[in-house]
């Protein structure tokens, strides 16, 4: 049976350069990097050298780079610090952010005396900028949260646009990077923002292994307590092989940026013309269908497929040996829709299956095509 992975906005395949390394690391630099010995030092080294390959790409200082478990950790420190520790009274955010900002800010809506603002969107999932400039004019203290490339209907937010009206207004923002962080250029010097979050496996890093920016002298306060590991402010024992495997990740997707780009684009565009031209009635939804506004990495598709085949649709590629999903692999075995959709799409679209397709440097267009002509059996 064929075999298609299609699946990569929920997690990507290891470079084979990225598990050398690992792999080396794993065997030869296993001391503590909090221990003075030579073997810690060593250690210590390593994962020093890679902040600031991370701060290099992102034109920021090392001291400002936070090694975490992942992007929901990251999540996390930012949003629960900003209320518990930085005095922030309104969140401003939208109803299409990946739950673990969402129910994050839902919990410390529950818990403390803040005010939530959720700015609408529209039926591409762009923001309404204007709303967001009025919630901005609250004399309370702000926080704003709004994610840079939506994971699952891939839509762009103008980070620098909000970064700017944030400043103006002096509030802070942050912005859940995961799926761009290792696909497009930032620079933070020329956008003004104040925190970040980032895990390496989605840019074919290893998983369980991420880091926040953290802008200088911010005032965050750890979540996890218990040592004085990452300048205080992230306890436990630095995953070492982790942390040389982000770097090692970070290092080839912004070498090879361009040209995996190119190479990438050029499959979603070929989908794109290949459902357009087998099937009647296919939406892409969100700004997905639009390469110029929607990551290069992710399609989000509905079908014309009838109700009861729709049911079974996502069981019946898999068996056919294709990896896709409906949402966010975090909702995965969950009988709700996406939310995502649920905020861009009428009741009447919200019946159709909706399928997320994502892609990688590891694809190819045979695999589209073979994807259409299972895709056929249904239609």
């Amino acid at each position: 049976m064929k075999q298609v992975y299609f699946d990569n906005a929920a997690t990507t395949q290891l470079r084979p350069e990225v598990i050398l390394r690992i792999t080396e690391v794993l065997q030869n630099q296993y001391g503590n990097a909090s221990s003075t010995h030579s073997y810690g030092r060593s250690s210590k080294s390593l994962i020093e050298q890679a902040r600031k390959t991370i701060a290099k790409q992102l034109n920021v200082t090392a001291g400002e780079i936070i090694y975490t478990s992942g992007g929901t950790e990251a999540d996390n420190l930012v949003l629960q610090s900003a209320v518990k520790d930085l005095g922030v009274k309104q969140i401003i955010t939208s109803r299409i952010e990946h739950h673990a900002v969402l129910h994050t800010v839902q919990q410390l809506e529950k818990k403390h005396d803040i005010t939530v603002n959720y700015v609408d969107v529209n039926e591409y999932g762009i923001i309404d900028y204007n709303q967001l400039e009025t919630f901005l004019k609250s004399e309370e203290k702000t926080l704003v949260t709004l994610m840079h490339i939506n994971n699952e209907i891939g839509t762009i937010l103008d980070i620098k646009r909000v970064a700017d009206l944030c400043q103006l207004n002096n509030a802070l923002f942050h912005s859940d990077t995961v799926q761009s962080f290792g696909h497009y250029e930032l620079d933070f010097q020329e956008i003004p923002i104040d925190f970040m979050a980032v895990s390496a496996h989605k840019f074919h890093g290893p998983k369980g292994v991420g880091f926040s920016f953290i802008r200088k002298n911010s005032g965050l306060k750890p979540l996890i307590i218990g040592g004085e590991q990452e300048r205080g402010i992230r306890a436990g024992t630095e995953s070492i092989h982790n942390i040389v495997g982000m770097e090692e990740a970070l290092k080839l997707a912004y070498s090879n940026l361009e040209k995996e780009h190119t190479y990438i684009l050029g499959i979603k565009t070929y989908f794109i013309k290949c459902l357009n031209d087998n099937f009647k009635g296919i939406k892409f939804n969100g700004s997905s269908g639009d390469l110029e506004k929607s990551s290069y990495t992710v399609l989000n598709v509905c079908l014309p497929i009838a109700p009861e085949k729709a049911l079974v649709l996502l069981f019946q590629l898999d068996l056919k040996g294709i990896a896709c999903s409906k949402g966010s692999a975090c909702q995965s075995g969950s009988t709700k829709s996406s939310h995502v959709l649920y905020e861009i799409l009428s009741e009447e679209e919200l019946q159709k299956p909706s399928i997320r397709f994502s892609f990688s440097k590891y694809n190819t267009t045979k695999e589209v095509d073979y994807v259409i002509d299972v895709l056929k059996e249904f239609m």
